[in-house]
């Protein structure tokens, strides 16, 4: 009798008790937007990415979750301590007690809209290896070791992205929170549709004139900066930039050339103007695994109001150092 294999990172269908498992064998891993698995060292920063972390034990498949508890929660009476509560009024020294604000509780973010990918189906000529898990998030059915009719699947899964806040785990397309990981991989999908997605469409990306693969233009990027006398430290977000490929030039003391592919065939280019002049010699560059990080070493040593010298300001006074008496 065939038995499905609980084992972290397995989920196979087996009948030989001794047929080999490859599975993780620790607890999973969520820390501050790090994903990973506690028995191995690799740390991603997707979701997809983390499932497609490669199993580090060998052993046998089991029908009893064997995985190691996580570190228990505090308890019920623990978390008396989480409670808000009203801060004491303040006693000034003429004995008049100044009013005092309540701590307000932090809200968890608005559900993240997240479109559905284009539509996509298994390509009709292509064929199918036996045991291939659907490619839709938290379908996670597997093809028949035989050819058979495709006319009566269905396949149950989930269009949104995953979501974790402050302990809860869910998806951005369901309502459904839990606290536990287990629980949150065996949230039943929100979306049905006619057949699974096992091999995908077989198509391969569109090419240019040359042959090389088309590259999305991405016009714009979110950044943020901070400062200190010295020094302006700013940041670009964009995910998997190409370490190898990427380019960044200080054409003139105010002034960035940026060409940053990444290795999901997207291009930022773009001359960035920046508000004050810097010393290029001194300032420098790294990049990471969402963002480029650029520290510009100020040639003037004024304060910046706004990193880009094309941005609005916004009229704040921003203050360098510490402020003189009086």
């Amino acid at each position: 009798m065939s038995q499905k294999c609980v084992h972290k990172g397995c989920g196979k269908t087996f009948s030989d008790p001794d047929e080999d498992c490859v599975y993780h064998a620790g607890p999973p891993i969520f820390h501050e937007g790090q994903k990973g698995w506690k028995c191995c060292k690799p740390r991603v920063l997707t979701f997809d990415e983390f499932l497609s972390i490669p199993p580090c034990t060998t052993g046998k498949h089991s029908t009893v979750d064997d995985t190691p508890a996580p570190k228990p929660t505090p308890s019920d009476a623990d978390a008396e301590t989480n409670i808000f509560r009203a801060p004491k009024p303040i006693s000034t020294p003429n004995g008049i007690e100044a009013p005092t604000r309540n701590p307000q509780p932090t809200q968890p973010p608005p559900p993240i809209s997240t479109p559905e990918p284009e539509s996509e189906s298994d390509g009709p000529d292509l064929p199918i290896p036996p045991n291939t898990t659907c490619r839709r998030r938290a379908c996670n059915v597997t093809s028949p070791a035989e050819s058979t009719s495709r006319d009566n699947e269905e396949c149950i899964y989930h269009p949104g992205s995953p979501v974790f806040h402050e302990g809860s785990k869910g998806w951005t397309c369901c309502k459904r929170r839990v606290l536990e990981f287990d629980e949150f991989m065996r949230i039943e999908g929100c979306k049905r549709k006619g057949r699974h997605l096992f091999v995908g469409s077989g198509k391969k990306k569109g090419k240019g004139s040359d042959g090389a693969e088309k590259e999305e233009k991405v016009e714009s990027v979110r950044h943020d900066f901070y400062q200190t006398p010295t020094t302006v430290i700013a940041s670009l977000y964009l995910k998997k930039i190409d370490k190898a490929s990427a380019r960044i030039h200080f054409s003139t003391s105010t002034s960035i050339d940026l060409d940053l592919p990444t290795t999901d065939s997207r291009r930022y280019k773009a001359t960035m103007p920046l508000f004050g002049s810097v010393d290029t010699e001194k300032s420098s560059w790294k990049i990471m695994g969402t963002k480029m990080e650029l520290t510009l070493v100020k040639a003037d040593g004024n304060s910046w109001p706004v990193l880009r010298a094309d941005e609005r300001r916004t009229g704040e006074i921003i203050q360098v150092g510490n402020a003189g008496r009086a």
